[in-house]
């Protein structure tokens, strides 16, 4: 253990292993940087368990129903042959398939990690590589944790720069490319507790369900009830302005799971060319209670705010 703390902060780093954060002893957040799932699942880093200030946890690890769902995670299923999603593989000849092309991101070297009292930062080097081993990117990740300007929510910014080293164009899509109608999942996935399965989803135009899915927002939300407590917790993510095709569609569901997904590829391919560098940003506001109507603007303005470098509490 080898703990860095501000005067709030607390950013306990476990060799070889992972991150945790906490704010005035609550736990927030761990980043579990060296993976050891099972090939199947694409293994990659991941951010869980999560928890809200009040203590509540908003994250799941490998559901029944999708074992390769993994808290809050940067994942793509269509890149190129390979699968960096983990699981199945949805082709338009035969729907989805068990392929043997579950591709890993592998954690290669700690770049930075800083604390102080505005926020804990980690930064490191991956490289991805196909099932047989084929290095086909370099990738550098940052993960930011702030205390939000606004009244019970803190923030996780996540930054990446996904370098092409495989010598070939990559097209990087989605089942919806292949052809599955409104399936457009692919980029920063946050998958929540069972809790907010039939959870309310918002975002600027107001609240709604399902049929959010697949629209074009700069950010989306979605509150749910917290398990082990009464009330509710919310999420937020807002997409950079900078990004790919912002402000995405969404693969975003409330019945069934709550998830929530800013899908840079959902419903168009991106040739992704040799040497080229893809950076992509985003804010994840985590918050006790509801959000509706100011509050829900409130989130998605401090996410906001810190992806333009402007805010902490």
């Amino acid at each position: 253990m080898n703990p860095q703390s501000g005067s709030d902060l607390n950013l306990i780093h476990t060799a070889e292993s992972e991150v945790s954060v906490t704010w005035r002893g609550q736990p927030l957040m761990t980043y579990t940087y060296r993976a050891t799932d099972a090939q199947m699942e694409s293994p990659r880093p991941y951010v869980h368990p999560v928890y809200t200030f009040g203590g509540n946890l908003v994250s799941l690890l490998r559901p029944h129903d999708h074992v390769w769902h993994k808290g809050i995670t940067w994942s793509l299923p269509n890149f190129g042959e390979d699968n960096f999603w983990g699981g199945v593989t949805y082709r338009r000849d035969g729907g989805y398939q068990q392929l043997p092309n579950n591709g890993s991101m592998t954690h290669d070297a700690i770049v930075d990690t800083t604390v102080d009292d505005a926020q804990a930062s980690f930064a490191h080097d991956l490289i991805w590589r196909s099932q047989t081993g084929d290095e086909l990117v370099q990738e550098r990740r940052r993960l930011t944790v702030s205390i939000a300007d606004v009244p019970d929510a803190w923030v996780l910014r996540w930054d990446t720069e996904m370098t092409n080293v495989s010598g070939i164009s990559v097209r990087i899509g989605s089942p919806t490319t292949e052809g599955r109608d409104n399936a457009g999942y692919g980029g920063l996935f946050w998958r929540g507790p069972r809790s907010f399965t039939d959870g309310t989803l918002f975002g600027p135009d107001g609240t709604g369900g399902e049929e959010l899915r697949g629209t074009r927002h700069e950010w989306l939300g979605l509150t749910g009830h917290n398990d082990a407590a009464t009330g509710f917790s919310s999420i937020v993510i807002v997409d950079e302005r900078d990004n790919l095709r912002h402000p995405p569609q969404w693969f975003a569901r409330s019945e069934n799971y709550g998830c929530l997904n800013p899908a840079p590829f959902f419903s168009e391919e991106y040739d992704f060319a040799p040497g080229e560098t893809l950076k992509f940003s985003y804010a994840v506001v985590i918050a006790d209670g509801q959000a509706e109507g100011d509050r829900a603007t409130e989130l998605a303005g401090a996410g906001r705010r810190v992806l333009r470098g402007k805010a902490t509490a």
